[in-house]
């Protein structure tokens, strides 16, 4: 078998369609769906998230995203609200009926945002922290794992291994861009990763094009291009006013761009024959 056992189609042939519950209709991650995560790539206060929140609820976001533990590159940078906005998040999921997910750096953190967010996200940073993947394992929770800054597609899998092999089944790989020598760009999005991914693995994988190009501008065809490629979604980043973004403006939609980019990306799911929205049909993990 592959290194990456657990994770390998030799392992599991179906492909893992993953449900999260909401108030209203479940949301589902996996072939056949056509799933986005939205929002500001980091909680700043609760005015401006609540707001976000609702306008991507309206424009047809199926899951939020917002960050409270950033890992900076800089000690300067802001790094988020901390715990002092898990009640904000708890806020916007109630108020919108949307799943949450947010990023977990350490496992001190962990009990408070299980309870608070639906998807806990390792940042690619983390990917080879395996104390952190090995507690991911434990839990009954989706966990989305970026892949690492430099890391190749085997070294990626056998990050997911490391949760499944704990018993969590419920793992979303994430494409972000990985670092090369070009420097127009802020990572090289790794497009053939996608059917890749799907040829070797039974788990979905989503693309974030925000990360993966650092400019706002490349989002929108980056992400068309990965749901060509046969991705189940993408995860983006959305601020109502970029260039005052506390975090990763430079790569921020408006809300105006977000909607879109939204229309186009149904347009071509439908072409796809995916299931734009992400709501269940029936099939679940």
């Amino acid at each position: 078998m592959k290194p990456f056992k657990m994770a390998s189609r030799e392992y599991r042939e179906s492909d893992t369609i993953i449900e999260i519950k909401t108030a209203a209709q479940p949301v589902i991650i996996g072939e056949g769906y056509c799933t986005i995560i939205a929002g500001p790539c980091a909680v700043e206060c609760r005015e401006s998230y609540i707001e976000m929140a609702k306008l991507l609820q309206a424009a047809g976001a199926h899951i939020l995203r917002g960050g409270l533990f950033k890992p900076r590159t800089s000690p300067y940078s802001f790094k988020g609200l901390g715990s002092p906005g898990i009640d904000i998040i708890r806020e916007a999921r109630r108020v919108t009926g949307l799943p949450v997910a947010t990023e977990i750096m350490d496992v001190r953190d962990l009990d408070v945002l299980y309870e608070t967010t639906d998807i806990l996200q390792v940042g690619s940073r983390n990917m080879q922290n395996f104390s952190l993947l090995q507690e991911m394992g434990k839990l009954d929770k989706p966990v989305l794992l970026k892949r690492g800054l430099s890391a190749t597609i085997e070294e990626w899998l056998l990050a997911a291994e490391y949760i499944l092999n704990g018993g969590n089944d419920k793992v979303i790989l994430c494409e972000r861009g990985i670092r090369t020598f070009e420097t127009y760009t802020r990572n090289t999005v790794d497009i053939g990763a996608v059917p890749l991914i799907k040829h070797l693995s039974h788990l979905p994988i989503m693309v974030d094009p925000s990360h993966a190009t650092g400019k706002w501008y490349m989002v929108a065809p980056v992400a068309r291009a990965a749901i060509a490629a046969g991705a189940d979604g993408i995860m983006v980043e959305v601020h109502q006013d970029p260039d005052k973004a506390l975090s990763d403006g430079k790569q921020s939609l408006t809300p105006e761009n977000f909607r879109k980019t939204i229309k186009e990306l149904e347009d071509l799911a439908q072409l796809g024959k995916k299931q734009f929205g992400g709501f269940s049909n029936g099939k679940s993990n």
